[in-house]
């Protein structure tokens, strides 16, 4: 990874914070002072936590796993949806749905009715329908598109999230901490770093910031890759690629299939004496339980 130097922090204007007035006290550590009524954050310490989380990021990526990239403010659309495409990983830059972590299965579900909808605007089925018909289906496509086509991709819930801007992401932090997952966020002097495994201490809104931080994670996880060891495939065992192209591994033995559970041993019923009628004999009389009924 191409490490960011204090120069490039500088004239991306990674070290202006928010007003005075706006500063969260949480933030202190990382403020080296103020001009002109602006919090100053301290590059000395963003840049070697910077380093920190795109060293645990490439590590993440090397064992298999995958980052989801998050920035739905304006400032970020554009360059998280870049960085995210150029080293193949999800990403969300609009809207964040309720229930997008911790409710994965529903959202599978719309993410299958999206790629049902595509197939059919390729195929020309869709305009076999009727106008107004047509014209819904269309919509729900392009809603669809817009909130879920950048997660299309994505089988399961990603390892790790890397967000820019905590305070706006607030509903996607909870539910990765609530699934357990690492965040790795840029935090501004406005906001708590409390919720974050590694912070970025950093301007969140400007653009050249942005793109910086989304830049350098993109190359963490394209150095990961390169350093994901290769699958050994045995004689017995055989290799599939899931949709992403990357490997998943089978082993092609046979399993024998699992005995019955053991019966009781239950007691044989006895049927002859069911539903059996006693006659009396001839000077006999039926004689009465003294037992309480």
């Amino acid at each position: 990874m191409a490490s960011v130097s204090m120069r490039q922090m500088l004239e991306a204007g990674v070290h202006f914070g928010h007003q005075t007035r706006f500063w969260n006290p949480k933030m202190a550590q990382y403020i080296f002072g103020e001009r002109n009524k602006i919090h100053i954050i301290n590059l000395e310490k963003t840049q070697p936590m910077y380093a920190e989380a795109a060293n645990f990021v490439k590590g993440v990526v090397a064992d298999g796993g995958k980052v989801l990239f998050v920035g739905t403010k304006r400032s970020a659309r554009e360059a998280m949806e870049k960085e995210a495409r150029r080293c193949e990983m999800p990403y969300v830059n609009q809207r964040w749905l309720g229930g997008m972590l911790t409710n994965f299965k529903t959202i599978r579900q719309s993410i299958k009715r999206l790629a049902d909808l595509t197939e059919m605007a390729e195929n020309g089925t869709l305009g076999k329908r009727g106008k107004k018909e047509a014209t819904m289906m269309r919509r729900e496509k392009d809603k669809l598109e817009r909130s879920l086509g950048g997660i299309k991709q994505m089988e399961s819930p990603p390892d790790v999230i890397f967000i820019v801007d905590v305070g706006h992401e607030e509903i996607a932090i909870l539910e990765a901490k609530k699934l357990g997952i690492p965040v790795v966020a840029v935090v501004d002097t406005n906001c708590a770093p409390d919720s974050v495994d590694y912070v970025i201490p950093g301007n969140d809104d400007a653009m050249r910031a942005i793109s910086l931080y989304a830049t350098g994670i993109a190359d963490a996880v394209i150095e990961g890759k390169s350093a994901a060891p290769a699958v050994v495939v045995g004689e017995d065992d055989f290799v599939e690629l899931d949709e992403n192209g990357n490997p998943r591994r089978k082993s092609g033995r046979s399993q024998a299939p699992r005995p019955p559970a053991p019966q009781r041993n239950r007691r044989p019923a006895n049927t002859a004496s069911r539903g059996r009628r006693y006659e009396l004999r001839p000077g006999q009389r039926r004689l009465r339980d003294s037992r309480k009924r």
